[in-house]
């Protein structure tokens, strides 16, 4: 696998002695870069270890064999590289991590893009990322960019939205390098990088799709440089993607910033002009932030300002819709209120009719069930007579031959038995025409029951005029068996009634079964009546159920009321702070805007004049006079030229100054009269 950068060889790596003899020879030691020197020591000896450690442990395991073929040594060689590099970008990344925080921390102030230390740190961090990359072929060629994990922290880490947006509007990136540079540089000023890089590394399986197995992001190494990223949470970092080529930038690694001392400062006088040149870059940069906050401090104006005209008019059509919702809930009480008038006196004639009609419906129904008992009793009794009779049929069935000859002897009795059957039978029609008219009256409620209590009382009188026709005919009978009695064939007679006995019953059976049929429809109509009422119950309860909902409906209204109400209020509330936020930033914009004023006042005075040295000046500039050994040389702090003393002997307040300072006469009646107009 051959990647973008150089492997450290064990040959390169300087020997703890050597470095013991150079610390030695050099007797003073900077500020700045003996921590760093340490440092390097540290990391090149802990390079050595882990050289001789990845030697020790591939032998041991066997990927350094004895005798094996050349592609078996080829892939324990390929092993071993992977290793060694892995633990080379990680030793080196600890290196730029620990050499930046010293940097930071000695310095005491937010780091610039321009910062060496940071430069390499990203160059290293670049390094760690393209470690082990898969190779994606396009139509142009193979191409490889360690952007493509970084979209995804996008999708697992919402809060990385913001980032992924930011990269994508910049017009001036690209290719995918610059972007994942300029992604890089956002999370670190927002001081998230390390916990971006975790939650790729918990989602390793998402990995594989752009890094090797042996790569460093998918093995322990990965997770070991997460946990140094956390410590670079301490630094405050101002980075400008504006301007930067990050498209072409060339990572390489500057081994010099981490192997050799830096040099001290020449002189005094160079650490002055330092700290001038400190100082212009520091009132630029301030300069820049300023313009950038005045512009987003503008955009977010113009945003309240719209955003006021918009809640200006969702208050009015708010209030627009309270009104309207207000009339619909008197409209909708009213319709209420009658509609609750109406459901209770329905109600109410509901009840009576339903109570009138279930007192009828019992009545009836006790009557019926009497009859229907009495009925089923005869019914059992007749059923047993007619078993009595089929058993003496069958017994008697030999007699036949006789009681043809007393049947001759018997026919005028028969005449007389054929009359009564015709009278039994008129009487059977009549029954049937009452239980027909009762069957029509019982279609009427509240007449049914008196109708059916005088059919009863008929009925029960007929039946009583049927016993004792019945009883007559048994008279008859025991006169006619008398008759046989005193006759020679009496047993045939007795036969004969016997017979007729069983038409008889067969004939009553017979009307008794149609007159259970007859029951049984009157039953069948009086469960219909009752189903019909049933059914209008329901329909009553329904009645009520849409009702309750139409009540609920109503309630709900009142609560939509209610929020609507608080949405108003809180709208209204809303509107008060941001009419308060809006008169704030107003202040703040003022004062922003004086302060602007300030630093153009100073880059104008940094910018129009030059610092002049004391060997270029000979003469004084406002008076000519000759410096000498009484006529001393003084600086104005405002133009930078050189004056006597008499010339600049005024002292103002300047804006890079804390103190007053010596300034030259013209430059003082110019400030003062800035001073006089800012003040109007």
């Amino acid at each position: 696998i051959k990647e973008d950068f150089e492997i450290i060889d064990k040959k390169q790596i300087p020997s703890t002695a050597e470095l013991k003899n150079e610390e030695k020879e050099k007797t003073e030691e900077g500020r700045w870069s003996a921590p760093i020197l340490s440092l390097a020591k540290k990391a090149s000896e802990n390079l050595a270890l882990s050289y001789g450690n990845a030697l020790k442990s591939a032998s041991l395991v066997g990927f350094i064999p004895k005798a094996v073929s050349n592609d078996s040594t080829a892939k324990t060689s390929a092993r071993y590289n992977t290793m060694e590099e892995r633990a080379n970008l990680m030793n080196m990344m600890k290196l730029s991590i620990k050499i930046l925080i010293q940097s930071a921390l000695s310095l005491g102030r937010t780091l610039d893009s321009d910062f060496p230390p940071l430069q390499q740190f990203f160059v290293v961090l670049e390094h760690c990322l393209k470690h082990g990359l898969k190779a994606k072929k396009t139509f142009i060629g193979q191409n490889k960019s360690f952007f493509g994990p970084l979209e995804l922290v996008e999708k697992l880490c919402p809060e990385a939205s913001d980032i992924a947006t930011s990269v994508k509007n910049l017009p001036e990136l690209k290719t995918a390098v610059g972007r994942g540079r300029a992604w890089l540089y956002l999370a670190l000023m927002q001081k998230k990088l390390a916990d971006y890089l975790k939650v790729l590394l918990d989602h390793r399986h998402l990995l594989s799709e752009f890094y090797e197995p042996d790569a460093l992001m998918m093995e322990e190494e990965g997770a070991v440089i997460v946990g140094l990223l956390v410590g670079l949470n301490v630094i405050d970092a101002n980075l400008c993607l504006k301007g930067e080529d990050l498209d072409s930038q060339v990572g390489v690694i500057d081994f010099s910033l981490y192997l050799k001392e830096t040099q001290d400062g020449d002189g005094k006088q160079d650490g002055d002009i330092t700290a001038v040149l400190d100082q212009k870059h520091y009132v630029e940069e301030l300069n820049r932030h300023l313009s950038c906050t005045v512009a987003d401090l503008q955009n977010k104006i113009d945003c309240l300002e719209k955003t006021n005209s918009k809640l200006q008019e969702e208050l009015a059509a708010a209030t627009d819709r309270i009104g309207a919702l207000q009339e619909e809930q008197q409209q909708l009480k009213q319709q209420n209120e009658l509609i609750r008038e109406r459901s209770e006196k329905s109600v109410e004639v509901t009840k009576e009719d339903t109570k009138v009609e279930l007192d009828t419906y019992k009545q009836s129904r006790q009557g019926l069930d009497e009859m229907y008992t009495d009925v089923w009793k005869q019914l059992k009794e007749n059923k047993k007579i007619r078993m009595e009779l089929e058993k003496e049929l069958e017994l008697q069935i030999g007699m036949k031959t006789e009681m043809e000859i007393a049947m001759k002897l018997l026919e005028k009795d028969t005449h007389e038995k054929q009359d009564t059957l015709v009278a039994l039978r008129q009487q059977l029609e009549e029954v049937k025409a009452i239980n027909l008219q009762m069957f029509h009256k019982s279609q009427n409620a509240e007449c049914s029951l008196q109708q059916k209590t005088e059919a009863i009382s008929s009925f029960e009188g007929k039946t009583n005029e049927m016993m004792s026709s019945m009883k007559q005919m048994e008279e008859r009978l025991q006169h006619a068996e008398k008759a046989r009695q005193a006759a020679e064939e009496r047993c045939n007679k007795m036969k004969q009634e016997l017979a007729g006995r069983l038409d008889t019953c067969r004939q009553q059976m017979s009307q008794l079964d149609s007159k259970c049929s007859t029951l049984e429809k009157e039953l069948k109509s009086e469960k219909e009546q009752r189903q019909s009422l049933q059914k209008e119950l329901h329909q009553e309860k329904d009645a009520t159920t849409l009702l309750k909902t139409e009540l609920q409906q109503m309630e709900g209204l009142k609560k939509e009321l209610r929020k609507l109400q608080d949405e108003k209020q809180h709208l209204e509330k809303v509107c008060e702070e941001q009419e308060q936020a809006l008169q704030e930033m107003g202040l703040h914009l003022s004062q922003s805007k004086l302060k602007m004023e300030d630093i153009k006042e100073v880059n104008k005075a940094l910018k129009g004049h030059t610092w002049l040295k004391d060997d270029e000046a000979t003469h004084c500039k406002q008076c000519e006079k000759e410096f000498s050994i009484s006529r001393r040389k003084h600086h104005c702090r405002n133009c930078g030229d050189i004056f006597c003393n008499t010339c600049s002997s005024n002292e103002l307040a300047l804006p890079s100054y804390p103190k007053p300072v010596r300034v030259c006469d013209t430059c003082h009646t110019l400030l003062l009269q800035r001073c006089s107009s800012n003040s109007s």
